[in-house]
């Protein structure tokens, strides 16, 4: 049952990998510096280890907008923001999935009676609006450092290509690592007051309830780059602005750099003990801020360049996305309480929130499963990064043997 339960958020975090994931490597795509399959592979593996290793930094965050305390209203709310994501999905349009599952919340605490924490709320709708600032800035800046190391360094140009090929790479698993810490909230933070699983324990290093969730949530996201997010790679990375090799390297690392300030703990600490306001803990839009990084560089080069059709429909996309995705966990709460007859939660009188208890059965039988899906993972991982091994060691062999036969040619 509990895994039934589940399938809602694994289906969001599919969405959210269809989707948001995908600008990880969008204006790397777009530019054609990296193929998509590679991109895929690279932002799949980083963004589960990003959610499982620093994946607990936003869920307290969520939890103060509005604590979900019945596994069938998790269920209901990931449900709900999953298919508003999705159904903007299909229309091409990159959307929140943040504003999603806070759209989601609201419904939740309106149907239920529980109060929304207008502080909470409001912290995260400023990020809606600091986040893409915030990556103009970045992309800007980090262009014209590029151009500047560029004309200082004096490289050739097939060169220079090269190293921004390997920099997009490096780079972009770094922005996935910190999209899975930032994001995972988003799928899997809903689940987090509803019940609590066994500890895992693995030997070198052991599991706890939450990061089980998000190792799960970080698979069913990997499962979106590798199977749908091909679509809106092309929309971000293409259609808004013409992209330039150096544009498609700063976007990514600006949007890197914007995803990782807002779910770095121990940043946030060290601005607190330097007597500076502690930065906050928010699941950002990563959809927004590529935006944001992009409409900088157009604005950079000349607001010509940039497709305004397409960012009117962007926008569209973000403010009908809470707003419907609220709507239907509104709707289908009302439908699973009184068609269904299951728990969607309750108003909280207490601050000390009881988790719903498992059966010794279920709870072992998923600790068993992501036990599994673990050791799948490492060996997965290893058989992969040894085929990207060998297969770029192919073509560089015949590459090499292409240029002989020339030269050997022209003499």
């Amino acid at each position: 049952m509990i895994l039934l339960f589940l399938t809602s958020g694994l289906f969001l975090g599919w969405s959210l990998g269809a989707n948001d994931a995908s600008n990880v490597f969008g204006s790397a795509v777009g530019s054609r510096m990296i193929s998509f399959r590679k991109a895929a592979i690279i932002a799949s593996l980083a963004v589960i280890a990003g959610a499982v290793i620093q994946g607990a930094g936003t869920s307290d965050t969520l939890g103060k907008l509005g604590t979900v305390n019945a596994i069938g209203g998790s269920f209901t709310l990931s449900l709900a923001a999953a298919v508003s994501v999705y159904m903007m999905t299909k229309f091409s349009l990159p959307v929140s999935t943040t504003q999603a599952i806070v759209g989601a919340i609201i419904g939740w605490n309106l149907f239920t009676g529980n109060r929304t924490d207008p502080a909470t709320l409001s912290k995260i709708v400023f990020t809606w609006i600091s986040g893409p600032v915030l990556g103009a800035v970045f992309a800007v800046l980090l262009l014209m450092l590029l151009v500047k190391f560029k004309k200082a360094a004096g490289m050739h140009l097939i060169r220079f290509e090269s190293v921004l090929r390997t920099g997009l790479i490096v780079v972009g698993a770094f922005c996935a690592y910190s999209l899975g810490a930032n994001n995972i909230a988003n799928v899997m933070g809903v689940f987090v007051p509803a019940f609590r699983l066994q500890d895992l324990d693995l030997g070198l290093f052991s599991l706890s309830s939450d990061r089980q969730l998000f190792l799960l949530g970080g698979l069913a996201i990997a499962a979106g780059i590798l199977t749908y997010s091909k679509k809106v790679m092309e929309t971000v990375g293409a259609n808004i602005v013409e992209l330039t090799s150096e544009a498609a390297l700063v976007i990514v690392l600006a949007q890197s750099l914007v995803l990782f300030i807002f779910s770095s703990s121990g940043l946030s600490s060290l601005f607190g003990s330097l007597g500076l306001p502690p930065i906050p803990m928010v699941p950002v839009s990563s959809t927004q801020v590529v935006v944001g990084c992009v409409i900088g560089i157009g604005l950079y080069k000349g607001v010509r360049n940039i497709n305004f059709k397409l960012l009117g429909e962007i926008a569209i996309g973000w403010v009908a996305t809470p707003v419907i995705s609220g709507l239907i966990a509104f709707f289908s709460l009302f439908f699973m309480k009184n068609i269904f007859s299951v728990n969607v939660g309750y108003k909280i009188t207490d601050i000390n929130i009881v988790r719903e208890p498992l059966t010794a059965s279920a709870d072992t039988d998923l600790s068993a499963i992501v036990k599994y899906l673990l050791f799948g993972i490492i060996a997965a991982g290893l058989i992969i990064t040894l085929y990207i091994y060998f297969l770029e060691r192919k073509k560089i062999l015949e590459r090499k043997a292409s240029e002989e036969k020339f030269w050997k040619n022209l003499k």
